[in-house]
């Protein structure tokens, strides 16, 4: 009976311990989800006028966070450390603009809600107006970044063939320090992602202009630890909730990315959002045919006093 007790108590700890080893793998122990960003990549992480970080992968995961009770802690991190940040554990995912395309087996990754282009920026009187103008040019791009990898890469859609005709490709921590060495003419043109470049271009005002070639096109996903399904799934859940309430639609017409966002709501929410459409439409319509008419009847009744008046002279 003792044996069986003992058995029984070693089975309860050995299921306690497993279960804690999932939840400290899925980074919800303590109901805390730590995402790693980088601090310097508006519209999707950065630090707006109040000191606050933002932008729309944060909102994002915020709301996720709503949705399962959760505290989210935003922890910038230098995007070159990435990896060593989720595999010892600091964060539990990478949230911020990270291409998915070539990195399937290095990461567990969530369903893509992006696509995104690399794409080239130049001064506005350089000249450079294709990427063969780009020969003997010096080009930026960020370390460690989606860019950099596809300069670098001789695989079949690689750019290191276009790369090789550079005069110099330069590697920077940031995209805000990159765009200050352009603008001062240090560098003659940026590899960037297409959704930055829209950002940078917006905020900065005139000077500035996007090649209309592009390098490739990808998409972005959020990164987990390589094995960690299960919170993987709890986001991807919660991500498509998130798009049937139309909270995603929200957030990528807030940060102007609209037309990038690839999640789709779920046939019944697609099929109600429509009907609200139409229903709008249909209100919309009733008002300007009673504007119509009251417009109408209003210059009817005018006309019949100017005839009364004509008829007394």
């Amino acid at each position: 009976m003792k044996k069986r007790t003992v058995a029984v108590m070693m089975a309860a700890m050995m299921a306690m311990g497993m279960m804690s080893a999932v939840n400290v793998q899925a980074g919800i122990e303590d109901k805390t989800l730590v995402v790693g960003f980088d601090a310097e990549y508006p519209p999707y992480g950065y630090m707006d006028e109040n000191g606050e970080y933002t932008g729309f992968d944060l909102e994002l995961a915020q709301a996720v966070c709503d949705l399962e009770g959760w505290e989210l802690e935003k922890k910038p991190i230098s995007w070159d450390s990435k990896d060593q940040e989720l595999e010892s554990g600091s964060i539990d995912c990478i949230w911020n603009g990270f291409t998915m395309n070539g990195r399937e087996d290095d990461y567990t990754f969530s369903v893509p809600y992006v696509d995104n282009s690399q794409v080239i920026v130049v001064a506005e009187d350089s000249g450079i107006e294709t990427l063969e103008d780009l020969a003997g040019k010096i080009v930026g791009v960020q370390a460690a970044s989606a860019a950099l990898e596809l300069l670098q890469s001789e695989e079949e859609g690689g750019q290191k063939e276009l790369a090789d005709t550079f005069g110099s490709l330069n590697e920077f921590a940031d995209y805000n320090t990159a765009f200050t060495e352009l603008q001062a003419g240090a560098l003659d043109a940026l590899a960037i992602d297409v959704g930055v470049a829209n950002y940078q271009l917006k905020s900065r005002g005139e000077g500035f202009v996007m090649l209309d070639e592009t390098l490739n096109t990808e998409q972005y996903a959020i990164g987990f630890k390589k094995g960690n399904d299960e919170l993987c799934e709890i986001v991807n859940a919660d991500l498509q909730k998130l798009t049937d309430d139309g909270t995603v639609a929200e957030l990528a017409e807030k940060y102007d990315i609209a037309d990038m966002v690839t999640l789709e709501a779920s046939g019944d929410a697609a099929a109600e959002t429509e009907d609200a459409a139409a229903e709008e439409t249909a209100e919309a319509e009733d008002a300007a045919a009673e504007e119509t008419t009251d417009t109408e009847e209003a210059a009817a009744e005018d006309e019949a006093a100017e005839t009364e008046e004509a008829a007394e002279e």
